[in-house]
């Protein structure tokens, strides 16, 4: 084989990938918006091709079922795109373990935690309810539920190496607040539902945590 016909097998191949990934992201992208505007029992497959422009069988050959639909709806809505990256190891992350001021970090991890939720929240709306009847939802709640305790123990780790937790409360206890505080339900309900802005929302965050956990 020459390198002629080896560089246009590598472009074709290439070029499947990425048309690929367009694909899949306009199905999840189509699907997101179905299932926030009519939640996820009444949203089917047909009505995601619809919206998509695309066939049935293409939704299932770059996707594959509703309940995936909704796995990556739920994952994109937290990262933002659909890059196979952590998001221990996004910028975001890193910066807050990167700050050495108590102060300073909580701001950051509110305003990730803001930033996250400004995305997540309505998607966040359907899983919830989608898990009180569908067992894949249920199951993934319970993983995303799993993951943000996670985090919120590595991030009140890292306010205890800086020694700015309060004494007066555990890092298990303080590791609960910092996971209820980032469910998003406190998010929906003054933003999505009483008219909160994000900034304001962002600023009383910034309150709460910062008088539930770092010292005086």
């Amino acid at each position: 084989m020459s390198e002629a016909d080896t560089g246009r097998r590598t472009y074709r191949s290439e070029l499947r990938a990425r048309q690929a990934r367009e694909t899949r992201q306009v199905v999840v992208e189509a699907a997101t918006e179905l299932f926030v505007r009519h939640g996820y029992a009444a949203t089917t497959l047909d009505a995601v091709a619809d919206a998509a422009g695309v066939s049935r069988k293409t939704v299932f050959n770059a996707v594959g079922g509703k309940s995936v639909l909704l796995h990556l709806a739920w994952d994109q809505s937290l990262t933002g795109d659909d890059v196979p990256v952590s998001m221990a190891q996004r910028p975001a992350v890193q910066q807050i373990l990167a700050s050495a001021d108590p102060a300073e970090s909580v701001r950051l991890w509110v305003a990730m935690v803001v930033d996250v939720q400004v995305r997540s929240a309505p998607i966040g709306r359907v899983l919830a309810v989608a898990a009180d009847g569908d067992p894949d939802a249920a199951a993934l709640l319970a993983t995303a539920d799993a993951e943000r305790h996670q985090g919120a123990r590595e991030f009140v780790a890292h306010l205890r190496r800086l020694g700015g937790l309060r004494p007066d409360v555990t890092p298990e206890r303080a590791a609960d607040v910092c996971w209820a505080l980032n469910d998003g339900s406190a998010y929906r309900r003054l933003v999505l539902d009483r008219g909160w802005s994000a900034a304001a929302f962002e600023r009383w965050l910034v309150r709460v945590v910062t008088t539930s956990l770092l010292l005086d």
